[in-house]
């Protein structure tokens, strides 16, 4: 198995039940997207850039999807989290009911447009 994927799937419950239907989503809209494992997180490269990456905070007890381009996005602003990041914004999912499938779609095709 891949290191992307071992992550993923050696998440507690709460955790991999938001990343499987992050992955899914994001690789049925963008399926050119490629899947690494970098900076110890799944990492999805689009037209070999990083586009965007998946983080389980255990912390915080959410999971981000953060978009590379993401101060650069202009819908669903108030959906975005950017705290202390220089180019990064974030979908911020608590639970898997959190997930708005429709704002994930666009934020995702939107920050397609920035590649």
């Amino acid at each position: 198995m891949k290191p992307a994927e071992d992550y993923i799937l050696n998440q507690p419950e709460l955790y991999r039940e938001i990343l499987l239907n992050l992955q899914v989503v994001i690789e049925k809209e963008l399926p050119q997207a490629v899947l690494f494992f970098k900076w110890n997180v799944p990492y999805y490269y689009l037209n070999n850039k990083p586009f965007c990456f998946l983080n389980a905070s255990h912390k915080g007890r959410y999971v981000d999807l953060a978009f590379n381009k993401g101060y650069e996005l202009q819908q669903h602003v108030a959906h975005l989290v950017g705290e202390k990041r220089n180019t990064f914004k974030s979908l911020r999912f608590f639970s898997i009911d959190e997930i708005n499938v429709k704002i994930l779609k666009e934020v995702i095709h939107e920050a397609k447009t920035l590649y």
